[in-house]
């Protein structure tokens, strides 16, 4: 009898104890190049409807995985502007009516899928509108109220266009979840880009990852620069750090010993699968900051590439492959003027690169960076990256200035070809390379 007891009670407690959940990056990420999309300004329409008309050539570019900045509808008190921010969500569930219906954003996605793409949308979770549904369904205790027990925008910020949650409130978290199901469950979409993810516990984003693996396979970014986000929730980081530095470079305020002093330092606090997003551009950057004609002036295709062969997946921001030279209104009506389409062969080039090269392949499943410019250059950037057989070279030069690499490696030593002219080079192990103002050059061994 005891030892149907013991049998009994071990079958019940197996049957019971749910295996650990351990987070993975899927595996169709590895290669992967982001295109972000902002709806409003992408064609005269806004529409999803008039956006389809360019999957076609944003597949040719070699993007794999479209980000859309927020679909929902925008609450309308304390609006900014006449058209109000995409990151003032008055209802979770809804669809931003100037840009289509449920339906219309369905459609989409599943286009988007049939050509091999993926799509996440980007998730608000710090904040809603003040007129958001929860606030007319009268949930003030899932806000951070002030001391006269009114909605408040986020502590420290201008945002009085959108009032603060809070997470003690366990409803509302659960809530949130669900909300974040519903998009996965029923538009099939494969993540989410979380905005001010540093700002939202860690422990919401281990749970909310958790309850939507349970649904497909997603991919989470995070807009936030926190190691410890990769842990149990994110797949990828904001690599805002490296984004400055080459922003400072540009502007002759930093050099190429800051980018070593980035390799050598920051970029080691992160696990070695994370992956981490870099761009030359984004909505905040080109709103804000300015375009990259703007900041980044003749070193714009040098960064560019830098973004490529660096460790990490790069970011296209809708219209840079048009040479998008204006910042985009963030509240009101401005389109991408799609005259041409001068620099998709150039980041089209790039991207073929990446792909088929496992050195440049995202987290683990690219090559790690050797550094082979002297320690003392602080105009030159010259690295190797190689996974098993495969080997790629870069060489930058990171100034006005005409230059000559010297480098160094036992490594380097072997038969190569440009990535861009196909035309064959040999290297010894000792090497010296000229280099025009901001020129880069890329090879790839045989």
């Amino acid at each position: 009898m005891k030892n149907l007891i013991y049998i009994l009670t071990f079958l019940f407690i197996s049957c019971n104890n749910e295996k650990p959940y351990i987070k993975s990056v899927p595996e169709w990420s590895k290669n992967s190049i982001m295109y972000e999309v902002n709806i409003r300004q992408y064609t005269r329409e806004g529409t999803f409807k008039a956006f389809e008309k360019h999957l076609e050539r944003i597949k040719e570019l070699g993007v794999d995985i479209i980000w859309f900045m927020p679909i929902h509808e925008i609450g309308e008190l304390n609006r900014k502007g006449s058209l109000g921010s995409y990151y003032s969500v008055k209802d979770y569930k809804s669809i931003n009516p100037e840009f289509g219906t449920i339906e219309d954003f369905n459609s989409l996605v599943k286009k988007i899928h049939d050509l091999d793409m993926k799509v996440i949308i980007d998730w608000v979770a710090n904040h809603t509108s003040f007129d958001h549904i929860w606030v007319e369904e009268k949930k003030f205790d899932w806000y951070n109220l002030d001391s006269n027990g009114n909605l408040q925008p986020p502590n420290g910020t201008d945002w009085w266009d959108v009032a603060d949650l809070n997470y003690d409130n366990s409803a509302m978290k659960d809530e949130m979840i669900e909300c974040m199901k519903f998009w996965v469950e029923n538009s099939n979409i494969d993540g989410y880009r979380c905005d001010v993810a540093d700002w939202v516990p860690i422990d919401f984003w281990n749970q909310c990852r958790k309850e939507l693996d349970k649904i497909k396979d997603v991919f989470m970014l995070a807009e936030a620069e926190n190691p410890e986000l990769h842990k149990d929730a994110f797949d990828m980081t904001y690599g805002w750090h490296l984004h400055f530095v080459m922003n400072e470079i540009a502007n002759g305020n930093k050099n190429s010993l800051d980018i070593l002093d980035y390799l050598n330092n920051k970029s080691k606090d992160f696990p070695n699968d994370a992956y981490r997003l870099h761009f030359t551009s984004n909505h905040d950057e080109n709103s804000w900051k300015g375009s990259t004609i703007e900041r980044l002036g003749n070193s714009l295709k040098t960064f560019a590439a830098l973004t490529v062969t660096l460790e990490g997946m790069p970011l296209i921001y809708n219209g840079q492959e048009a040479n998008l030279s204006k910042r985009l209104k963030f509240f009101e009506k401005d389109s991408i003027d799609w005259k041409n389409y001068e620099l998709s062969e150039f980041y089209k080039n790039l991207f073929t690169m990446k792909k088929n090269n496992q050195a440049l392949w995202n987290g683990k499943y690219g090559g790690n960076i050797e550094l082979i410019s002297n320690k003392n250059d602080s105009i030159n950037l010259c690295f190797i990256r190689q996974k098993e057989k495969n080997k790629v070279v870069s060489f930058y030069n990171l100034s006005n200035d005409s230059t000559v690499c010297n480098v160094e490696s036992k490594n380097l030593n072997g038969i190569y070809y440009d990535y861009e002219t196909k035309k064959e080079v040999t290297f010894n192990d000792k090497e010296k390379i000229s280099l025009s103002p901001w020129e880069f050059k890329i090879y790839i061994n045989l």
